[in-house]
Formats: C-alpha cells, sequence, structure tokens
C-alpha cells in the first residue's frame, strides 16, 4: 500500500532549537482614537505564555525574560486559567509578604502562593472592546490603577474564554508616550460603565 511513496531520512534534533511562534502584527504606532483590538494581545493569533502553580519564581521570571512577556497563566493540568502572575509579583512586596506570614526562603515559594488567583480577576468583554478606542482602554487601566487588562469572548455555550490582553507597557509603546496607572476605581462596574458609554 505504501509501495508509491517515498521515505524520509529522519535527523537529529540540535541542541538549543525552539519552535515557531506565530508573532502577532500590531501597528508601531496608534493615537488614542485608534480601534482598542490595534493595542490587544489576541490569543487567537499569538499563544499565551502559562507556568503551572508549583513553578518557581525564579523558573518563572527566566520564562517571562525568554518570552518577553510581563504577564504569564498560571494553569492547572486541563489548561484552566487558576490565575496570573505579573513580573511586579514576581519583584514586589508580595514574595515578602508570604515569607513573613509562613516562613521559608524566596527559593520556596511557588507561583501558587503570590498568583492573584481566578476569583480575583476582573474581565473586560471582547464585545465592549470591539466598539473601544485606545482611549477607552487607557482611560480603563488608570481608573483601576492596573497594568493589564483581561480580555474574555465566549464559547458556543455561552462560558467565558480569555481571548486577549492590554498591557500598558505594550500601550505606552505604541502610543509613543507613557501611561500612569496609580488611580485606582472603587469598583470595576465603574470601569465597565466607561466601556459601555
Amino acid at each position: 500500500m505504501t509501495d508509491k511513496y517515498n521515505t524520509l531520512n529522519p535527523r537529529t534534533l540540535d541542541a538549543g532549537v525552539t519552535y515557531h511562534r506565530p508573532p502577532q502584527r500590531l501597528p508601531e504606532n496608534v493615537t488614542l482614537d485608534h480601534p482598542a483590538t490595534d493595542v490587544m494581545t489576541d490569543f487567537s493569533k499569538v499563544a499565551a505564555i502559562t507556568m503551572g502553580p508549583c513553578a518557581t519564581l525564579g523558573a518563572a521570571n527566566q520564562r517571562m525574560i525568554a518570552t518577553g512577556v510581563r504577564l504569564l497563566f498560571v494553569t492547572d493540568q486541563y489548561n484552566a486559567i487558576i490565575g496570573v502572575v505579573t513580573t511586579t509579583d514576581l519583584q514586589g512586596e508580595r514574595p515578602m509578604q508570604y515569607l513573613q506570614e509562613v516562613g521559608g526562603k524566596r527559593e520556596d515559594i511557588y507561583l501558587r502562593d503570590i498568583m492573584t488567583p481566578q476569583d480575583k480577576l476582573d474581565v473586560l468583554e471582547m464585545q465592549d472592546v470591539a466598539r473601544s478606542r485606545v482611549g477607552d482602554i487607557v482611560a480603563t487601566l488608570q481608573r483601576c490603577g492596573r497594568q493589564h487588562a483581561l480580555v474574555v469572548d465566549r464559547d458556543g455555550q455561552g462560558r467565558q474564554r480569555v481571548r486577549g490582553l492590554f498591557s500598558s507597557t505594550q500601550i505606552s509603546k505604541q502610543l509613543g508616550t507613557p501611561i500612569e496607572t496609580t488611580e485606582v476605581a472603587n469598583s470595576f462596574a465603574e470601569v465597565n460603565a466607561v466601556l459601555a458609554s
């Protein structure tokens, strides 16, 4: 049955080889009036970077540097998102606070110990984002005092799926101006009201 086919000559995989990662092409320069999707990392076009809850802070930091991201999704064995961790979480007060509470050394801390858990994550709906401008996202990040905002869409059964991510660092780069995100909103519902208007 396979007589008419040629066999290929396998070779050994070289050390240090990585794999193709499709780059998402975002516009280099945007204004506040551009569509919000022009500054959103879209996970339907580029793979999200994940780690398990038992990864160490050092391993997470190395992964962020290697992949050029500032936020990792912490996922369980079924790829369900159980939390997120950012470079600020790794390098900020959270590790010290954790050690003060339970003792030990920095090497003993896992992502599960300092991550922001899934039930504490606020999200924006893709249908709102699709009608929004870059300025709306900047206002949202500023009002929430956040560096990142997750975006969800819905599957055929109406369940949430993380579709994308906004990063103040990425938006600043595309705008060509820094974004300050220190003001904090009273509630995320107020921010959704801003996007819906």
